[in-house]
């Protein structure tokens, strides 16, 4: 996600161009849903520190811990999502950006973006296990579970650098040719995806031998972002913050299969895979929420939750939401928990 106004966040074949082309060209100047959002408040946790920038989060839902990226303090803070408290602050990780937790490994991933190193921490007890020196400003991460390696977004270096999760120790790095978004690993594929949001593409790169296989254009999309996998449905979803739209898109025959409007600078998508429901949480604060019926997304809703609600994370278990914004209720900092209604 960007430190200013947005962030650091699909496959289709050259033949379908024509076709995604008209399926864009459909959506242009589109406003959200003006439906309601299908939420409602189901609690709030007080967050430690200033009102300065939240950025990326990541839950472990077995244990019930969030750790988020509190960028503008330079910490990741952990919360227990189910006692609804704050377990403890990390600090010394400056300009922290992406934050990715692996529950198998019991080890945090966080991006020091100020010193242009991924960091190792133990989710046990918060302390540094390891560190990387990465490209220019790491943003987000990914974790490729069959080779145990975490891909790291260089954002403006236009790069990913690999890390071997259990040493820190840097495998490689692969170009991209562009300024990159996020990046995400496809289990059924065995392949990295990259937003490379410089060129408007995605590129489908190679774990194993950390080649870039071929690029995918991506029409009707400006600056790639935020990407999310539906693992089961075999689909992908592309956030295009240059345009509010959000793009789904067929892995196996890597073709668009529709395009909807969401809030402006789209930054964070996150998928609950058992309720079939997509949300993407918006710079403007706005958050969208779509449900998937026969590989095909409808608008649920979309509104304003919150200033600075551009980062969502959701729980499997319960299906609830959660939102770290710079004000809650009380003005300070707090963590907003978000429920389904309907």
């Amino acid at each position: 996600m960007r430190l200013a106004a947005r962030s650091g966040s699909m496959l289709m074949a050259a033949g379908a161009a024509v076709v995604v082309l008209a399926v864009a060209s459909c959506s242009g100047g589109r406003q959200p849903s003006s439906a309601a959002l299908p939420l409602r408040a189901a609690g709030e946790v007080a967050l430690p520190g200033d009102s300065s920038r939240f950025d990326y989060a990541s839950l472990d839902a077995d244990r019930g811990l969030l750790f988020v990226a509190h960028l503008g303090a330079g910490e990741v803070i952990e919360i227990d999502v189910r006692a609804r408290r704050v377990v403890r602050t990390i600090p010394n990780l400056p300009q922290v950006h992406g934050v990715l937790v692996v529950p198998a490994l019991h080890r945090v991933f966080a991006t020091a973006t100020g010193a242009n190193r991924m960091v190792i921490l133990d989710e046990d007890d918060g302390t540094v296990a390891g560190q990387a020196a990465t490209g220019a400003y790491p943003d987000g991460l990914a974790y490729d579970s069959r080779r145990g390696a975490i891909w790291t977004t260089n954002e403006s270096g236009g790069s990913e650098t690999v890390i071997d999760a259990a040493t820190g120790a840097v495998r490689g790095t692969v170009e991209l040719g562009g300024e990159v978004g996020n990046v995400a690993y496809d289990p059924d594929g065995d392949r990295m995806l990259v937003d490379v949001q410089g060129r408007n593409d995605l590129a489908v790169v190679d774990p194993a031998s950390l080649t870039v296989q071929r690029r995918v254009p991506l029409p009707g999309c400006e600056h790639d972002h935020g990407l999310g996998l539906d693992t089961a449905d075999r689909l992908a979803f592309v956030a295009c913050d240059g345009n509010a739209t959000l793009l789904t898109v067929d892995l196996k025959t890597e073709q668009v299969l529709d395009t909807h409007a969401v809030g402006a600078d789209p930054d964070v998508l996150a998928y609950d895979q058992a309720a079939h429901r997509l949300y993407v949480a918006a710079e403007s604060g706005v958050v969208t929420v779509l449900d998937l019926r026969d590989r095909r997304l409808s608008v649920a809703g979309s509104g304003h939750l919150a200033d600075g609600a551009h980062v969502v994370a959701v729980d499997p278990a319960t299906h609830h939401s959660f939102y770290p914004v710079p004000a809650g209720a009380d003005g300070r900092p707090a963590l907003l928990e978000q429920e389904p209604v309907g």
